[in-house]
C-alpha cells in the first residue's frame, strides 16, 4: 500500500499559509515507519512548508492531530477522505476528546499509536478496518522501537534530532493533556537501545521530546550513563527537581547535556497549588534553584504560565521582571488555555468562564495567543495581551544582549553563545507571525487589532530584513556546528 503520514500546519498569516521557519522533526512518523512493514512504501508531507499531494493516489493517510492544528487536521482528512482514501487520526488531542476526531476518520489510534500501527494496516489490507485502536496503557518499558530518520531526508528542518526516551508524567498538573492522559504514570526505553540507536544513525545533537526526562530519575541516571561514550550533545524537557539531584546533575553534564526546557509556571505558591504543581512546591526558593542550575552552567530555557486565579497584570510583570533578572537563554510566556478533557477545562465548564463556546480550538473567532476562558482579575483580551507583552519586552534587542553576557552560561563557550544567537532571532521571528492567527485554512485573515499590535512591536525590536538575515545567518551556522559534531 502507499502510505502518506501528514504534519498539519495551524492556520494562516494574512491569508498565507504560516511558513514555520523554526520547525523541527515530526518525531511520530519516524516512528510509526519503523513499525511499518517493508512491503508498503511510506512518504511524509509536512504542511508547514509543502504542499499537500491531494492528487496522487493513496491507500492510507495518516495524520497527526494536536489541538492547535486539529482544525486543519479535520481539513485535511475530510478531503482525503472523499477521494477515496482511508484516513486514520491519532495524537493527543485525539485520544482526549475521539468523538470529535471520529467523524473525521475511517479509524483513529488512541493512547501511543505505535502499539496499533501494525494492526491497523493489518486490518486495512484484511478489509476489516475498525474505527477505534485503542493502544497499550503507558507502563512498564517500551522498547522495540526503531526510529527511521530517513523519513526526514530532503526535507528542512532545525538541525537537531529528535528522539524519546520515556513517555507520560508522573506529576497530573491540572492544566496538562500529558499527566492527565497518562494518569501520572511514565514508561521508558531501555537505555540501552536509545544509545545504540543514536550511535548506529550518527545522531550527535539531540531533542528528547520527553514530556519530562526525568520522571524516573534511576532510569535517567543509567541513560546518561550510556550517553556518556558516545560525545554528543542533547537538550530535552525536565521538572524541576531535577536540580536537587547532585548526582543526576553531574552525569546530565557528563553526557552532554546542554540546556533544559524547565517549566516555572508560576512565582505565586497559591496558583502552584491550584495547579496542583506539587514538584515545584517541593523545590524550595526559586532563586536559589536558578542559582544552583546556573552554576552548572546549562542553558535555560524557563516556561511560564500567565492567568491562573491568582494573576494580576502587576504579577505577569514582576514574572518577567523576574525572568529577565535570571538571564535565561530564552523564555516562554504561555497563557493558560482551557484544553479539553483536563480537569482546568471541566473546573472551568463548571464554573462557566469557557469562552467560543468551549471548542475554541474549532471556533471560527478564536485566533493564536488570545484567551479563551475568563480569568478572574483581568479580561480574556487583556491576559492575550499581557503574554504578547511578556515576549516582547524579553525580546527587545537589549535584553537580548544584555542576556547573552552571563558567561556562566549564555557565553560560557562559542557554542552556547552561537546557539543563543542563532535560536533568539528565530524564536522572535515566529512569536511575531504567529499572534493573532486564525487556526485551519478555511479563509480567514488575521484581525486588523492583531495586526495593529504585532507592528507597534516590531517597532522595539530588530527590523525584518535584519532579524531574517540574522535568523538565515543562525541557522547556518548551527548546521555548520552539527557537521563538525557529526
Amino acid at each position: 500500500m502507499r502510505i502518506l503520514f501528514v504534519k498539519p500546519n495551524m492556520g494562516l498569516v494574512d491569508g498565507r499559509p504560516y511558513h514555520d521557519r523554526g520547525r523541527m522533526e515530526p518525531l511520530t512518523f519516524a516512528v510509526l515507519a519503523g513499525f511499518t512493514p517493508e512491503r508498503h512504501q511510506v512518504e511524509l508531507c509536512d504542511d508547514r512548508f509543502e504542499p499537500v499531494p491531494y492528487d496522487e493516489p493513496w491507500d492510507v493517510v495518516g495524520i497527526n492531530v494536536e489541538i492547535y492544528t486539529a482544525r486543519r487536521a479535520y481539513e485535511i482528512a475530510d478531503r482525503f477522505r472523499a477521494a477515496g482514501a482511508k484516513v486514520v487520526l491519532g495524537g493527543f488531542h485525539v485520544s482526549m476528546i475521539p468523538d470529535e476526531a471520529q467523524a473525521h476518520a475511517d479509524a483513529i489510534a488512541l493512547g501511543d499509536s505505535d502499539a496499533v500501527w501494525t494492526r491497523i494496516l493489518d486490518d486495512i489490507e484484511a478489509g476489516a478496518l475498525r474505527p477505534r485502536y485503542p493502544g497499550t496503557p503507558c507502563q512498564g518499558a517500551v522498547s522495540g522501537i526503531r526510529t527511521r530518520w530517513e523519513i526526514f531526508r530532503g526535507k528542512r528542518y532545525l538541525p537537531m534530532a529528535l528522539t524519546q526516551f520515556g513517555r507520560g508524567c508522573v506529576n497530573s498538573c491540572e492544566y496538562c493533556a500529558t499527566g492527565n492522559l497518562y494518569r501520572g504514570r511514565n514508561a521508558h526505553r531501555p537505555p540501552a537501545e536509545v544509545a545504540a540507536e543514536l550511535e548506529r544513525d550518527g545522531r550527535t545533537f539531540v531533542f528528547f521530546v520527553d514530556d519530562n526526562l526525568v520522571a524516573d530519575v534511576p532510569a535517567v541516571k543509567q541513560l546518561c550513563r550510556e550517553l556518556i561514550p558516545l560525545k554528543i550533545r542533547w537538550t530535552a524537557q525536565a521538572s524541576l527537581n531535577f536540580a536537587s539531584d547532585g548526582e543526576l546533575l553531574d552525569l546530565m553534564m557528563q553526557s552532554g547535556c546542554q540546556g533544559l526546557v524547565v517549566g516555572f509556571e508560576s512565582r505565586d505558591p497559591s496558583d502552584l497549588r491550584a495547579m496542583n504543581k506539587q514538584v515545584n512546591l517541593g523545590c524550595g526558593d526559586y532563586d536559589a534553584v536558578v542559582e544552583r542550575i546556573r552554576a552548572s552552567g546549562l542553558l535555560l530555557w524557563a516556561a511560564f504560565l500567565l492567568g491562573y486565579d491568582h494573576e494580576t497584570e502587576r504579577s505577569v510583570r514582576e514574572t518577567v521582571d523576574w525572568a529577565l533578572s535570571k538571564k535565561f537563554a530564552f523564555s516562554a510566556f504561555n497563557i493558560l488555555m482551557p484544553y479539553p478533557a483536563t480537569p482546568f477545562y471541566e473546573r472551568m465548564k463548571r464554573e462557566g468562564r469557557l469562552l467560543y463556546g468551549g471548542r475554541w480550538w474549532l471556533h471560527d473567532d478564536y485566533r493564536f495567543g488570545h484567551g479563551a476562558f475568563a480569568p478572574k482579575h483581568m479580561s480574556a483580551e487583556q491576559l492575550g495581551e499581557l503574554g504578547l507583552w511578556a515576549r516582547l519586552r524579553h525580546n527587545t534587542v537589549l535584553q537580548i544582549m544584555r542576556r547573552a553576557t552571563d558567561r556562566r552560561t549564555n557565553s560560557k563557550d562559542i557554542w552556547s553563545l552561537l546557539t543563543y544567537f542563532a535560536y533568539n532571532p528565530l524564536f522572535r521571528d515566529e512569536m511575531l507571525k504567529k499572534h493573532g492567527m486564525p487556526l485551519g485554512y478555511r479563509g480567514f485573515e488575521r484581525t486588523r487589532a492583531d495586526a495593529g499590535l504585532v507592528e507597534r512591536a516590531r517597532d522595539a525590536l530588530l527590523p525584518d530584513e535584519l532579524s531574517s538575515a540574522l535568523l538565515e545567518q543562525g541557522r547556518r551556522v548551527l548546521t555548520r556546528i552539527s557537521r563538525v559534531f557529526d
